[in-house]
């Protein structure tokens, strides 16, 4: 049907984008509430005035370790093209991080991208395949944790739902992350070749257009790279699946605080189970996905709602603290300003 004369024709898809947000909302709003309703709020504050302090400072820590290894990693995928220091890479990992929290539209690869191209002379999309590469591995890594939990953990589920859903979700995600990574290394080779069909599209675009898409397909080219050391190839799996470790610890060091304490393959169920609630609660736009996912499973070992709730209350706050602090200033460091990350998320939408 077409529109009428002076309408908008992205008004209706705006109308629905925003009913699928509020929809989303009120369903995590109402989560939480039949959680934090059931609560004894007595309990839970002798839970928290009571927490061993110590273990919770390591969940910070262990926090930033986590991001200090992926960004370790990162420059182990990055070296081909340049020899960044972890410790820049890490910064602006964070910065990424504290810009999801402004900007909650998944805008951190763009800013993490964007920062390191400008801090090292690099192209944006050049960054930002390296960035995919790191994402897909760790996909990947991240499928074998699903299979080791499948393998390994008993935790209650008597109708199998649990288990179903982690094979589904597991196999689906490792067909993907594999296809994609092969398309990827397609796409590297048809562009050195010219056989690229994305590229031959982009001749037939206006000329304002074309030698613009061009570069850019030829750069995101250049940045789909793999070490030629054997050791840096190996160090990049091994790295990400230290950092699934490093992310088991922290419901770890949190339950510790308050007296909890779980066998090695719950924490690693813990991880799995949550990665899957939080991408799917993410694109149904429901709020609080994490903390209302992290309270059933561990419900499921038997911890009662008030620790439940603490241990996963600890753990958000710390991570939303960490990364407000180290993001924050790291930009500062690097002489970059909060203003400057919507600068960044422009440049992600422009391919700039």
């Amino acid at each position: 049907m077409a529109s009428r004369p002076g309408s908008d024709p992205g008004a209706g898809a705006r109308r629905q984008h925003r009913a699928w947000s509020i929809g989303g909302a009120l369903v995590g709003v109402a989560a939480l509430a039949w959680i934090f309703g059931r609560l004894d709020y007595e309990r839970l504050y002798d839970a928290l005035a009571t927490a061993n302090g110590v273990f919770l400072v390591l969940v910070p820590i262990a926090i930033a370790a986590e991001q200090l290894v992926r960004a370790w990693k990162w420059r182990q995928i990055l070296y081909p093209l340049r020899a960044v220091p972890t410790l820049r890479l890490f910064g602006a990992i964070m910065a990424g991080y504290l810009g999801n929290l402004l900007i909650p539209l998944g805008v951190s690869p763009l800013v993490r991208s964007w920062l390191i191209a400008r801090l090292e002379a690099l192209k944006f999309t050049v960054v930002l395949a390296s960035v995919a590469i790191d994402r897909l591995i760790d996909g990947v890594v991240f499928t074998g944790f699903v299979a080791a939990v499948l393998a390994l953990a008993a935790f209650p589920d008597p109708g199998g739902d649990i288990r179903f859903g982690l094979v589904i979700g597991g196999v689906g995600s490792f067909a993907l992350f594999a296809l994609l990574l092969a398309l990827l290394a397609r796409y590297k080779r048809d562009v050195e070749d010219g056989r690229s069909w994305i590229m031959r599209l982009a001749v037939r675009l206006p000329l304002r257009f074309a030698e613009r898409a061009r570069t850019l397909l030829r750069s995101f080219a250049q940045g789909v790279v793999w070490p030629a050391e054997p050791w840096r190839r190996v160090a990049v799996v091994l790295a990400s699946v230290v950092i699934k470790l490093i992310a088991a610890t922290h419901f770890l060091w949190a339950g510790l605080a308050f007296g909890v304490v779980l066998r090695p393959v719950e924490y690693l169920f813990l991880i799995v189970f949550l990665g899957f609630i939080v991408i799917l609660t993410h694109f149904a736009r429901i709020a609080g996905g994490f903390i209302v996912g992290a309270v059933f499973a561990l419900g499921l070992f038997g911890i009662e709602s008030e620790r439940a709730v603490a241990m996963t209350l600890v753990v958000q706050v710390a991570s939303l603290a960490t990364v407000a602090a180290i993001g924050a200033c790291a930009l500062w460091r690097q002489g970059f300003t909060l203003g400057d990350l919507r600068r960044a998320e422009g440049a992600g939408v422009r391919g700039g």
